[in-house]
C-alpha cells in the first residue's frame, strides 16, 4: 500500500514537513510507502471555471505548465492521501488551495477518482487560525467520499521557525497517533475489499435556491 503526501508548504522542510513526516514514519513502520510531493512552492494557478475535465472525462486539468496532472495520477494510483498546509490569516496557503480546488475538481468531474481512499489533513501554525485550516482541508476528503482517520484532538502541529514542531509534544503524539490509526484503517480498507461490498456511487443532484 502506498500513501501520497502534499505538502502544501512554500517551505520544503517547515513545520508542515515535520508533521507529515510524524505521520510517515508511523505509516513506514506498518510497511506502508509515503510519497512526499512538495507543491507549497510551485507556480499554480487557480481553477478558472472553465469545465473542460467535466467535458473532456480525461482526468485531467486543461491548464498546462504545472505539474497537477501528474499529482493527480499519483493521487488516483495512491491507497491514502495526506494533505498538508501552514495557516495564513486562519487558512491554507494560496499555491495549496489553488492547487486543490483543480485536483479535486478533476476527480469530481470524472467519477471520484479519490472515492473510498483514506484521506487526512494536518496543519501547521505559529499560534492560531489552525482549526479553520483544518477545516478548509477537510472539505475536499469529506467532499471526495473519502474515509478519515481520527487522533487524539485535531491534527494541529505548533511551531514558528523551522523544524520547532517537533519540540510540540501534544501536536507530536497528534500526528503519531494519526499515522497509526490512518495505517489501521488502510489495513481494514484492504481487507475489506472483495469481501463487503462497497455502497454504490449516486449521481450528483444539483439544486440552487434561485428560482
Amino acid at each position: 500500500m502506498k500513501v501520497v503526501a502534499i505538502n502544501g508548504s512554500p517551505k520544503k522542510e517547515g513545520n508542515t514537513a515535520h508533521a507529515i513526516g510524524m505521520v510517515a514514519a508511523e505509516l513506514e513502520s506498518e510497511g506502508i510507502e509515503t510519497e512526499v510531493i512538495h507543491v507549497g512552492n510551485q507556480t499554480i494557478r487557480g481553477c478558472v471555471a472553465c469545465g473542460q475535465c467535466a467535458r473532456n472525462k480525461n482526468e485531467q486539468c486543461v491548464l498546462t505548465g504545472d505539474d497537477v496532472n501528474e499529482i493527480i495520477q499519483k493521487m488516483k494510483q495512491a491507497d491514502g492521501i495526506i494533505l498538508g498546509s501552514p495557516v495564513y490569516y486562519s487558512a491554507i496557503a494560496g499555491t495549496m488551495k489553488s492547487f486543490l480546488d483543480r485536483v479535486f475538481y478533476v476527480s469530481g468531474a470524472n467519477g471520484g477518482l479519490f472515492r473510498h481512499k483514506v484521506g487526512a489533513s494536518v496543519v501547521a501554525v505559529r499560534r492560531s487560525g489552525g482549526l479553520p485550516a483544518f477545516d478548509q482541508l477537510n472539505n475536499y476528503l469529506f467532499y471526495s467520499e473519502m474515509l478519515l482517520p481520527g487522533s487524539n484532538y485535531w491534527n494541529v502541529i505548533y511551531g514558528a521557525k523551522p523544524g520547532e514542531a517537533v519540540r510540540d509534544g501534544e501536536g507530536a503524539q497528534i500526528m503519531r497517533l494519526l499515522g497509526r490509526n490512518m495505517a489501521w484503517l488502510m489495513k481494514l480498507v484492504e481487507h475489506g475489499r472483495g469481501r463487503v461490498a462497497e455502497p454504490e456511487r449516486e449521481a450528483k443532484i444539483f439544486m440552487n435556491f434561485i428560482r
